[in-house]
């Protein structure tokens, strides 16, 4: 899930939220929210072992940046070259670090990032947008002038980069649930080989997705190319109260033409392919916001990394033979530790790197931040992207566990 933190302070202009885990009411559209079913057969066992998940040290330490870009949440990831990753953040802080604490600080809705290498030879370079007085601002704004973007999932193709846009606009509402989402975009980079600062984008409004008072349905979750389809993967969801319950639900499209929505398919469980986005089938009950979806190593299928629940500081995964599922159990993968340091932490936005990845493990981010945003000025420890190893292996022989 896509959670913020933000407030207006003397000279800096913060946004505040709690992620796409609330949103607040909007005028009704014509489409009716469905109430997600739960699955009528148990899910299979995964279809491989994870292991005792450990900090990435090594990797986390790459974005400990403490001049310029000093910390972001959302932590998305392109390949763009067997070498260079392309890293796509949401709100993000630009300043300084000092005696670990945030200073001479200001928030942008978004900015990106190149690490080049893996290991210890492994460099990154942040990107962020300044106007013409010098002032940080956003990566990529809103075509229409409304609200600002949220940077999601995205793919490389023919020489343009895909990014899917997540539209925001702030509410009455002087809670940490103070915004709404309003739309989704997808993004078009003619040139991403480019600085970010210097990429032209074109921006098209998905006509797939609508967001009304008792639910939603979104796509750009996760996105996993395939060969030459892509598979956009999204949220159904459904108010229960102040909290959500989203399910998993999946698209296909030819990645040449990600941008034509009329070749979209969704996935219709017994129907196979439909042409209608009504009719996309629920492929796990308990999804978040954000997450990942990607090929295991050795063809061995596909595993989903999210985070369990509103507010849990839990990773999980599931694993499917294909990219429509049937869709294993969950395992838990790592709790998170930060959000025992004290309760006003929590954590989200788990998702996995396949770039990263290699034959024998997992390489997955999350996001720590505070209800108090005071606490995340003075705590530098707070806001940047962590990183988790996972081993994996062939599922052991014998009966499942019970």
């Amino acid at each position: 899930m896509m959670l913020r933190l933000g407030l207006a302070l003397v000279g800096l202009v913060l946004v505040v939220g709690l992620g796409m885990a609330a949103r607040t009411a909007q005028p009704p559209g014509s489409e009716q929210v469905p109430t997600p079913a739960p699955p009528s057969n148990k899910p299979p066992e995964p279809c491989v072992r994870f292991g005792q998940a450990e900090p990435h040290t090594e990797q986390s330490r790459l974005f400990e940046s403490t001049s310029g870009w000093i910390g972001a949440d959302g932590s998305y990831s392109v390949p763009l070259s067997p070498t260079r990753t392309l890293w796509l953040f949401s709100d993000t802080w630009v300043g300084q670090v000092r005696d670990g604490k945030r200073t001479d600080a200001t928030i942008v809705n978004n900015t990106a990032a190149w690490q080049d290498g893996v290991g210890p030879a492994a460099k990154v370079e942040f990107f962020v947008r300044r106007d013409a007085d010098g002032k940080p601002t956003a990566l990529i704004t809103p075509a229409d002038g409304k609200g600002w973007y949220w940077l999601f999932g995205g793919a490389l193709a023919q020489g343009r980069l895909w990014l899917f846009l997540a539209q925001i606009e702030r509410t009455n509402d002087k809670s940490v649930f103070g915004f709404k989402q309003i739309g989704q975009w997808l993004g078009i980079v003619d040139n991403p080989e480019d600085r970010p600062v210097d990429w032209r984008i074109t921006q098209k409004k998905l006509t797939n997705c609508f967001y009304e008072p008792g639910g939603s349905r979104t796509f750009g979750t996760a996105v996993m190319p395939i060969g030459t389809d892509v598979y956009i993967y999204g949220t159904s969801e459904k108010m229960l109260g102040p909290v959500p319950r989203r399910s998993l639900i999946v698209a296909r499209a030819p990645l040449a033409r990600l941008d034509e929505f009329s070749t979209w398919r969704y996935w219709a469980g017994d129907k196979g392919w439909s042409e209608k986005p009504e009719e996309a089938h629920y492929l796990t009950s308990d999804m978040a916001s954000e997450g990942s979806v990607s090929p295991l190593p050795g063809g061995r299928g596909y595993v989903l990394i999210y985070q369990a629940d509103f507010l849990v500081p839990e990773i999980m995964a599931r694993t499917a033979p294909e990219p429509w599922g049937p869709w294993s159990r969950a395992v838990k993968l790592y709790r998170c530790p930060e959000a025992a340091w004290d309760r006003r932490i929590f954590c989200y936005a788990a998702k996995g790197h396949p770039q990263l990845t290699t034959e024998t493990e997992l390489v997955i981010s999350y996001a720590t931040n505070s209800f108090d945003f005071w606490h995340v000025a003075s705590d530098a420890r707070l806001y940047f992207p962590h990183f988790i190893r996972v081993p994996i292996a062939a599922p052991a022989e014998g009966p499942p566990p019970p």
